[in-house]
Order: structure tokens, then sequence, then C-alpha cells
């Protein structure tokens, strides 16, 4: 048994996420987690929202709230969500908690004491208008590399190159609007991350040739352009106040850590969060300091990898002290809607809430890692999902299940039937479902999300072949003890089925299982060795069958979705 850290990118707190945020680091990061502990291992899952910068600040504004009030109220309503889509999170936490400023602090002055932070004199965006320095997001503007028209002043979300806010063509004011906009002088912390571009590439070489080619491609992409000096403080009213032990003059004029440098540090903190609810128990260190017997995974989109496998590892080795860096980097491309930018202010796209509010978690949580966007992108349509659902989960999976157990109560009762010992073709099918396992197993362990939701389909397809080689409707005209082997093998199937697919689809995962009265059902996981004999739930085992699994969706449905939600990008 392994100890393995799991954490996914934190959900910014300004709003309700969409699917490609979904699907872009906390439903992946929950599959692997339900599945390394139906394998046995020690799991840790880790997220939290992400509090701190300027959106917050401007979404409260906007909400008429104190941002620690809307921070607050939102983090409840996303925690609300992800509740809904059955995220197995250990813990979920906030970047705004006193355990983040705690080590953000210590982090910070740690960075101080190494030579690694400089107090330099900058030129910084003014706006006369607003009466205030603008941070970096609080200015947009044209992307001077793509040319993009609504870049931010720390980040172009299209090309993804890290800008500065002067580096902006036609800037204007996020708060108000304003053109008017001056430079003037003002002091900020520099991290040096110049003098760490040795340590950092020696690390990231260490560990580039395990991750997917998207996230060493863009680790090495920075590395290739040299690390630059980074400042790592802002003019805000909210966030890790930079610490008066250590900077007593930029403590008084109320500078804040820049949301990129503590929002990392936030997985520890959350990790603590978590320690700090049960200390004689939890050991938020374990995890995180000395720990080289955990395995840690990180999960996010593209967009997120620089931060992560570049800029927070050279926070974490500037330190000297020894925190765990991450491991294995899972980077996702973007999900789109019908190819184009998912949009809240134009209503195009499905948000997280909405989803949850016309149909079931598990219809999403398939559709999403089936449909992955891990080579390359891949865009939503309904047409597309409705086929899926009523496909795999309807067709496949759903109707397996019910026609299996709607004939046995017919012919047999409300327990499972003996029949026959099991035949040849019982034992081909053995073979079968045990290679399927083994190949699901496989692409699990890789993190190969469309892989396995192949081999998973397959091992659903494998149940539909083998009932319609033995056609128990017509075997039980002839011979009623063959039958009864068809179907209590076929009982088997759905029992393995619903723990196998218990990381992918969890509700209907126990409403398959809750379906035999089984008096020691313990099983966590189903090898392939123990696939092949089919025999986990025995003759005699009293059984209901369960309402429809998976719904069909409609036509009708189909056209209101489209309606509701927008069928095209220009819809």
């Amino acid at each position: 048994m392994a100890r393995h850290l799991v954490t996914s990118a934190l959900p910014y707190i300004n709003g309700i996420k969409h699917l490609g945020n979904m699907v872009g680091s906390m439903l992946p990061a929950d599959v692997y987690s339900r599945y390394l502990r139906q394998r046995g291992h020690d799991v840790l899952y880790i997220c939290a929202t992400d509090e701190h910068g300027t959106p917050a600040e401007l979404a409260a504004k906007e909400a008429g709230l104190s941002v620690a009030e809307f921070c607050a109220q939102a983090h409840d309503a996303q925690k609300a969500v992800y509740d809904g889509f059955e995220l197995s999170f250990d813990y979920f936490g906030r970047s705004s908690s006193a355990q983040n400023r705690e080590i953000t602090q210590h982090f910070a002055r740690g960075l101080q004491e190494n030579g690694f932070i400089e107090e330099r004199a900058i030129r910084q965006v003014y706006s006369p208008v607003d009466g205030r320095f603008l941070p970096d997001r609080y200015v947009e503007g044209t992307c001077p590399h793509c040319g993009y028209d609504k870049a931010r002043g720390d980040q172009c979300e299209n090309c993804t190159r890290v800008l500065d806010p002067t580096d902006l063509i036609e800037p204007r004011s996020a708060i108000s609007g304003s053109t008017e906009l001056e430079v003037r002088e003002t002091k900020h912390l520099f991290l040096l991350q110049s003098k760490l571009q040795h340590e950092v590439e020696a690390w990231v070489s260490e560990h580039e040739a395990e991750w997917p080619q998207l996230a060493s491609s863009i680790a090495r992409k920075w590395l290739t352009e040299g690390l630059h000096d980074r400042a790592i403080t802002r003019d805000l009213d909210w966030g890790v106040p930079v610490p008066a032990d250590t900077w007593p003059e930029l403590a008084a004029e109320g500078k804040v850590f820049y949301v990129w440098f503590d929002a990392p540090i936030e997985y520890i903190g959350s990790t603590k969060e978590w320690s700090d609810l049960d200390p004689a128990n939890r050991d938020y260190k374990a995890w995180w300091y000395e720990a080289e017997d955990v395995r840690y995974t990180q999960f996010m989109a593209k967009d997120n990898v620089p931060f992560h496998t570049v800029m927070f590892p050279a926070t974490e080795l500037a330190t000297r002290e020894p925190w765990k860096k991450v491991d294995y980097v899972k980077a996702f491309n973007w999900l789109t809607y019908y190819g184009g930018k998912f949009s809240t202010s134009q209503k195009r796209g499905v948000f997280t809430d909405q989803a949850l509010e016309i149909l079931p978690a598990d219809f999403w949580r398939y559709f999403l890692i089936a449909n992955a966007p891990e080579s390359d992108d891949s865009s939503f349509t309904w047409e597309h999902f409705t086929a899926t659902v009523n496909k795999d989960l309807g067709g496949t999976l759903g109707n397996f299940v019910n026609r299996v157990l709607t004939f046995s109560r017919k012919k047999f009762g409300d327990e499972v039937p003996a029949g026959t010992p099991a035949g040849e073709t019982e034992a081909k099918l053995g073979e079968q479902i045990a290679e399927l396992l083994a190949e699901y197993e496989g692409h699990m362990e890789a993190l190969q999300y469309r892989k396995a939701a192949a081999a998973l389909r397959a091992l659903w397809s494998a149940g539909n072949a083998y009932l319609d080689e033995k056609a128990p409707w017509l075997e039980v005209k002839t011979d009623l003890e063959g039958a009864a082997l068809t179907l209590r093998t076929a009982m088997n199937l759905i029992h393995l089925y619903s723990v196998v697919s218990e990381p992918f689809i969890p509700a209907s995962a126990r409403a398959m299982r809750s379906s035999f009265a089984l008096a020691d059902d313990t099983a966590t996981w189903v090898t392939p060795e123990q696939a092949r004999s089919l025999d986990a739930v025995p003759a005699g085992t009293p059984f209901t069958v369960p309402p429809v699994l998976f719904a069909r969706i409609t036509e009708e449905d189909l056209e209101s979705y489209r309606e509701r939600f927008g069928g095209s990008p220009e819809a």
C-alpha cells in the first residue's frame, strides 16, 4: 500500500465553474483518488477555493458585499456543487484561511533569509479616476504577443503568456474602464527566479520524461525562455499580508502577497486545515515535509501548468526546506462549447450548477471523463453528449442490468438462481473479463482517461455479448438450468460492474451493488484473477430490481437544452 497525495487546481472564488473547469482538474483527480482508495492505497485528496486577487475584490464590489462575506458565501456555493458531483475531497479548504496565511508568511521569510527576495522600486500603473495603484488584474488591454483584446495585466488567457500591466497595448482600468492611466513609482517584493534557473531546470529534467507531453513541453518552454524575477506583492486590501516583522514599511503600506504566490501554498495550507481538525491523528507535515514515501499527483488545465511546474517548485526549492514537490503533473487541454468558449455573460455553455439541475451527476461524470481533453482540445455538443449517455450508459450498461434482473425475477423469483455449473462459455467469458479488467487497470494507473473509459465500456459490452450469445429468453424454454446459469453469471457481471465502475459513476455503482443482499460484501476491488471465476454473488442471494439507472435523453430534451444553453458558439 502506497501513500498518494492528490491535488487539483484551486477553483477561483468568483462564480460557479463551467464544465471545462470540472474536467480540467477536479473530476479526473476525484476519479483517480477513488480508484486508488479502492485498490487499498492511503490517499489524501486536497483542494480549496482560491480567494485572493483582484477578481474577488471586483466580484464582491459588484455583489455589494465585503470581500470576506462574498468569499465565504461563494465557497459554500461552490462546495455544494462539488458535493453534488460527488467529488471525494478529503478536505476542501480556503486560501484565505489562517493556516495559509501562516505558511505563506513562513515561506516568504525563508526566501528572504536565503537571499531570494529583493525589495525593488518599480513603476506601476496608477488610475487617478480610481485613486489607487492598479494591480495586474485590474489592468486590461491588448496582448502584445497575440493581439487578444481582453488580456489581463498578469497573463493573456488566449496565448497563456505571462505579462506585466505595462506590456499591454491600450491599457484600461478594470474598475472604471478609464484609459487615463499613469505610471508611478512604488515598492514591491520580487522573487529572484533568475537565481533559481539552474536548480529548477535540474528538477524538471528529473521528472519531465514521466509527465505527459503537454505538461513537460510547457515547462520546458518557460525554462528555455529563461526565468525572470517576478513581483510577488500587490497593492490590494484583500490577501495574505506582508509580515511586519520582516518588511515593516511594506506592511505599513498594506502590501499583500500576489495570489499566484500564496495560491499553490494553499495546498499545504488546506492540508493543515484538515490536520488541525484532528491533530491527535493527523499531521500535515507527514504529507508535505520530508515526505519521501508520498507520491504526489497534481491535476490542472494547461494555463496553470507554468505555475505548478516552474514557479511553485522554484519557491519550494528556494526555502531550502524539504517540502514535497509534485511527482506527476496531469495536464489537460480545453473543453470547448461547440468549438467556442463557455461564457456566462453571453449565456453560452453549461455551468456545473446548471448541469446538476437538469441531469444526474453520473451522466456528466461519465461523459466528461470519456471525452477528457487529454491530447488536444475537445468540444462539448449536446448531440454528442446525448448520443454518448444514451448509448453507453443507457443502452449498454443500464439495459444490461435491467433486462437481466427483470427477466430473472420473472422466471426464477427474487433470489439468484443456481442452475448448472459454469461451462466452457463462462470460462471463456471469465478470461475475456480478466483481460479487459487488466487493460482498464493499466489505463487508470497511467492516468489515460479516454482509454480507461473505453476499456470500462468494453467490459460492459462483454456482458451484453454474452447475454446475446446464450439468449436465456430462448434457453429457458428448452434448458431451464442452463438459463439459470446464464442469469447467475450475468448477475455476477452486474456486481463486478458495480465495483469497478465506481470511480466513474459512483451513484449508479451504489445502486447496482445494493441490488444484491450479500451478507458480507466488503470487496473494494475485483482483480483480474478474481474476475475469472465470476462467483462473488452465489446462488440464493436475494436481489431487487433497481429503478431505471439512466433515463433516456429524448429529442425534446435535446432541443430544450440547445435552446436554453445555446447550440453553437454564435447562439
